[in-house]
């Protein structure tokens, strides 16, 4: 089931996955609040993509701006924000997603 209030043990178990070897326990780190909308923890979102930033992996980078264009509707500056502060580090495909629907 999933657990809406993230309790720490979810997040340090995201954590984890987020810098795993297993490239789809990387992208479920990333992608595990894409329904939450307003009650996304964007500090934990955040932690989920930094370590994959530089990942070359169709499916990591694709997850990545999912992740961002789900809370787009909920805060699209803070979505501009961040794309703007990681634009080098981001990407394209990312920015492309993250911004798609804007």
């Amino acid at each position: 089931p999933l657990l809406l209030d993230y309790p720490e043990q979810m997040r340090v178990k995201m954590l984890a996955w987020s810098r795993d070897r297993s490239l789809w326990k990387r992208r479920s780190s990333i992608i595990c609040q894409i329904t939450l909308k307003k009650k996304t923890d964007l500090e934990l979102l955040y932690a989920c993509i930094e370590p994959n930033l530089s990942d070359g992996d169709f499916f990591i980078r694709k997850a990545i701006g999912w992740a961002l264009r789900s809370f787009v509707y909920t805060d699209p500056d803070e979505v501009v924000r961040y794309v703007r502060e990681n634009e080098n580090r981001l990407s394209p495909l990312s920015k492309r997603e993250a911004l798609r629907n804007l």
